[in-house]
C-alpha cells in the first residue's frame, strides 16, 4: 500500500531529501511538499549578487522550479501552502493555504520538515517598517529590488558584519549608494579571529565603506536607522544581516527534541526524536567535527547533504551524515575571506590547548604576473599536533585553499602531516612552498618546539 511523505519547506533541507526519496520509491510513495512562498529549490547565497547585478535576474536563482518538481519528479509541490500546526500522534498537518485564504487538514505516513532559518529581527522600533528589508528568502529579495528599482537609492544602511552584511554591503556598493555597515562587535566577521578581522575591516573602508563598529542599533524611521551612540544614520534602505535562528517553533510546538540554539535535535540518520519523522537544513543542529560538540550552522552546503541522507533513509535505504567543520568563503569586494574549524575563542571552550600561527605569502610565484597578498592563520593543539582550525584572508585566488584544510580537519591530520601534502604547483596558481603547506610547516615547528 503506498504511503504518502509530506515534507515541510521547499528549498535545499526539504526538497533534497524529497528528490531522494522518490529516486528510491518511484511507484510506492506519495509525496506532498509545502513551501509557504512562491519558489522552490533556489539560491539563497545567491541574493547579494542578484541586488548587485552580477546575476541578471531572481528566475536565474531557481535550481528547479515547482512545475519541474510536479512534472519531472512527481511531487505535488504546493506554493504559497503554510504548515501551521502539526499532530504527530495523529499524523496531519494543519495547512493554510494562502492563496485560497483556507485551512485544511494533510495526513501523512512519513513527515520530513525541512522549515530552514529566519533572520534575527530584535523588537526594535521600527524595524517592521517599509525600508527596512532582511535578505532571507527569494521573497525578501523580490520585495528588496522592488524597492531599490522603484526608489532612489542614494544611501543605504547595512546592520550586520557577517557574510550577509558584507556582502550586501558590496552590492549596494556596485549600485552607486553611498554605504554604512553597523555592527555591535569589534570588527566585522565574528567567525574570524581580532587578527584576520581587522584585515577584513581595513579593506571594507578602503572600498569607501563606512564601517561602524562597537555600535548598536536601537530603532528605524523614515530618516534611517538610529544608534546608542551616534544618533541617527541617515538611509533611503536599511538591510537586516544580523544572522537567523532556526525556524523549528512548528516542530517544538509538536514536540520534537530541540538542542543548540532551540534547532531541532537529529541523529547522524536525520532522524529526529519521533518515529518517522526527519529533519534537515538550517532548521536542525549539526555535530562539529573537531569541538565534538552540536551546533546550529546555516549553509545550504549542509542543507543538501543532511537532506540527501533524509531521503535516503526516508526511502528505506541507509545513509549517515557524520557532521560538519565549519568551512565559509566570501567576499568584501577584492578581498576573500575563509574560515573552517575552529578559530582561537573556539578552540578554547572546547578545552584546546592549541598553538597559533600566521603566515604571509603571494597566490602565485612572487615573480609572477598578478600575484596577490595571501593570509594564512593555523590553529594547532599543543599536545598532538592536530589541526584545529585554519582562516584565509587575501586577494584573488585565496580563499579556496581554506578547502585543503577542511579536508585536513576531516582526516584529522596533524600540521607535520599536512607538510608532506602534495599539492600542485604551477607559477600562475601558487608559489613552490603553497601558502597552506607553508602555514603547516610553521605549525609543525611550534608543536615540535613545545
Amino acid at each position: 500500500m503506498a504511503q504518502r511523505l509530506v515534507v515541510i519547506g521547499g528549498d535545499a533541507g526539504g526538497m533534497a531529501a524529497a528528490s531522494q526519496a522518490r529516486r528510491r520509491r518511484p511507484r510506492d510513495l506519495e509525496i506532498v511538499a509545502l513551501e509557504k512562498g512562491r519558489w522552490t529549490a533556489y539560491s539563497a547565497c545567491g541574493i547579494p549578487y542578484l541586488v548587485g547585478g552580477e546575476v541578471a535576474g531572481l528566475e536565474e536563482l531557481v535550481v528547479r522550479s515547482p512545475q519541474t518538481f510536479r512534472e519531472e519528479f512527481r511531487i505535488d509541490v504546493r506554493t504559497r501552502h503554510e504548515a501551521v500546526q502539526l499532530d504527530l500522534d495523529r499524523r496531519k498537518v494543519e495547512v493554510r493555504d494562502h492563496d485560497h485564504d483556507r485551512t485544511y487538514s494533510l495526513g501523512f505516513d512519513l513527515l520530513h520538515v525541512g522549515t530552514g532559518a529566519v533572520p534575527l529581527r530584535p523588537p526594535l522600533p521600527g524595524i517592521h517598517g517599509s525600508s527596512v528589508h532582511g535578505v532571507q528568502t527569494l521573497e525578501d529579495a523580490a520585495q528588496l529590488l522592488d524597492h531599490a528599482r522603484s526608489s532612489s537609492i542614494r544611501r543605504v544602511v547595512v546592520v550586520g558584519a557577517g557574510y550577509i552584511g558584507i556582502e550586501m554591503a558590496e552590492a549596494f556598493l556596485r549600485r552607486g549608494a553611498a554605504v554604512t555597515v553597523v555592527t555591535d562587535l569589534a570588527q566585522p566577521m565574528g567567525t574570524l579571529d581580532e587578527d584576520m578581522g581587522s584585515m577584513v575591516a581595513g579593506a571594507m573602508r578602503a572600498e569607501g565603506i563606512d564601517l561602524r563598529v562597537d555600535e548598536t542599533v536601537v530603532g528605524f524611521d523614515a530618516e534611517g536607522a538610529h544608534t546608542a551612540s551616534s544618533g541617527c544614520l541617515a538611509a533611503d534602505l536599511v538591510v537586516l544581516g544580523m544572522g537567523v535562528t532556526p525556524n523549528s517553533g512548528l516542530a517544538a510546538d509538536a514536540g520534537l527534541t530541540t538542542g543548540h540554539r532551540g534547532a531541532i535535535r537529529v541523529d547522524r540518520r536525520q532522524r529526529t526524536s519521533a518515529e518517522g519523522v526527519w529533519a534537515a537544513g538550517d532548521c536542525c543542529e549539526s555535530f562539529h567535527l573537531v569541538s565534538e560538540r552540536h551546533l546550529h550552522v546555516a549553509l545550504g552546503t549542509v542543507a543538501n547533504k543532511q537532506g540527501r541522507v533524509a531521503g535516503i533513509n526516508i526511502a528505506g535505504g541507509y545513509a549517515t551524515f557524520p557532521g560538519v567543520v565549519g568551512t565559509a568563503v566570501t567576499k568584501v569586494c577584492s578581498l576573500e575571506v575563509a574560515r573552517t574549524g575552529l578559530n582561537e575563542a573556539e578552540a578554547r571552550a572546547a578545552g584546546f590547548d592549541f598553538h597559533a600561527v600566521t603566515i604571509d605569502s603571494t597566490t602565485r610565484a612572487g615573480y609572477f604576473p598578478g600575484a596577490e597578498p595571501i593570509r594564512v592563520k593555523v590553529l594547532a593543539e599543543r599536545a598532538s599536533g592536530r589541526l584545529l582550525g585554519g582562516q584565509i584572508v587575501g586577494r584573488e585566488g585565496a580563499a579556496k585553499r581554506i578547502d585543503v584544510l577542511a579536508t585536513a580537519l576531516t582526516a584529522r591530520m596533524t600540521v607535520e602531516q599536512m607538510t608532506a601534502l602534495d599539492l600542485s604547483y604551477a607559477p600562475p596558481f601558487s608559489p613552490v612552498w603553497d601558502p597552506v603547506l607553508i602555514a603547516a610547516r610553521k605549525g609543525a615547528e611550534e608543536v615540535s618546539a613545545g
